[in-house]
């Protein structure tokens, strides 16, 4: 009995994170455009909903391969993993955007933009890694930057709470951006715990 080639099923794992990334790109930028342009670009939160369900598909879609796939070109554990960051990213971005709405924010803090700009770069350098995955080489470099893109986004975080609790600032404000500041500082994290898989993948794999 002829065994089915697993080349298709190898090329079908890398060609779904790819669009992972790309759609945590995606995501990103529409954040960062909505955040640019509130509350006159409030229905690009809209969109950013879709692009939530289609990670949500694209995650659904590597887990079923996975159960279905006898031998996976990648760790079991560490497709699960890095879906699950990837997966996440996304998330707190629709997040993000919903409590925009749902607090009736008026304009956008100066640190919020700062934040989105430093997702958005750190999204672009895990999308470009997950492009280049297939090779298990020359990925030092992204990982490098979105962990310093991590740590200035950690800065901005403190930053950004710690101007809530200055010059006696209405408390319903501080709880609400303080929960929008959680949310993106979330997002960025989730881009350096994916980065840590893929370091632990191109290890397993050199």
């Amino acid at each position: 009995m002829q065994l089915p080639s697993l080349v298709p099923r190898d090329r079908v794992f890398f060609d779904l994170f790819n669009q992972a990334g790309h759609n945590s790109v995606h995501a990103a930028r529409l954040l960062k455009q909505m955040l640019e342009g509130w509350p006159d670009e409030a229905g690009i939160a809209r969109e950013i909903l879709l692009a939530e369900q289609e990670g949500d598909k694209i995650t659904h879609a590597i887990v079923q391969r996975v159960n279905t796939t006898f031998v996976t070109p990648i760790d079991g554990g560490d497709i699960y993993g890095l879906a699950t960051q990837l997966d996440d990213i996304v998330d707190y971005i629709e997040e993000t955007a919903d409590f925009m709405g749902l607090y009736r924010i008026e304009a956008p803090m100066e640190q919020s933009l700062a934040i989105a700009d430093v997702l958005v770069k750190s999204c672009e350098q895990l999308a470009a890694a997950l492009e280049n995955l297939r090779g298990f080489k020359d990925l030092d470099r992204y990982w490098i930057e979105i962990h310093r893109l991590e740590n200035e986004g950690d800065r901005l975080y403190r930053d950004a709470v710690a101007s809530l609790f200055a010059n006696g600032i209405d408390p319903m404000f501080v709880i609400r951006w303080r929960d929008i500041f959680l949310r993106l500082e979330r997002a960025v994290d989730a881009t350096e715990s994916a980065a840590h898989i893929l370091e632990g993948i191109v290890i397993k794999n050199a």
